[in-house]
């Protein structure tokens, strides 16, 4: 049982666009593959039969992860977004200590990242780090390098 995940509208729909294209899209196109490699003869040295039945395998293992995420999606509705403190869908804007570089992030799903776009996972050891810190606190972050110290300017929605 995976845990409860919040996102936006937007990511659900994007979700479950992807779900729909690996069923009705690519599952077929395996099948397909599969059967014309099965025409070909013996399957025991048939390399293109092996090679579709292990993309089978993956797709559908894509499908069922996707299929539990879906699950245990719940949309985030902004009235219920709390900006006294950081938390899911909330923008923050911090300032790293050591170098005194502000950034904003918004704090989303693991599957709506995007570090091009500033949209951190709450999962990431940043976004854990930053969760629940409220405006003029300071985030001590355990990051691969160490640890880095974050001052919480602004809390605002994403």
């Amino acid at each position: 049982m995976s845990a409860v995940s919040y996102y936006t509208a937007e990511g659900l729909k994007k979700l479950k666009e992807e779900l729909e294209q690996m069923k009705t899209i690519e599952r077929p196109k395996i099948s397909q593959q599969i059967a014309e490699a099965r025409d070909k003869g013996d399957l025991s040295e048939n390399a293109e039969y092996d090679a579709a039945k292990e993309a089978q395998g993956l797709l559908e293992m894509k499908i069922s992860k996707l299929e539990d995420v879906l699950a245990n999606a719940r949309i985030l509705s902004e009235e219920n977004i709390d900006l006294s403190k950081v938390g899911v869908l909330t923008k923050v804007k911090i300032k790293n200590l050591a170098n005194s570089a502000t950034m904003e992030y918004s704090l989303v799903a693991e599957k709506e990242a995007d570090i091009r776009k500033n949209k951190i996972s709450v999962s990431s050891p940043i976004g854990k780090g930053l969760l629940g810190k409220k405006v003029g606190e300071t985030a001590e972050i355990q990051v691969p390098r160490g640890v880095m110290s974050f001052e919480i300017l602004e809390i605002s929605m994403a």
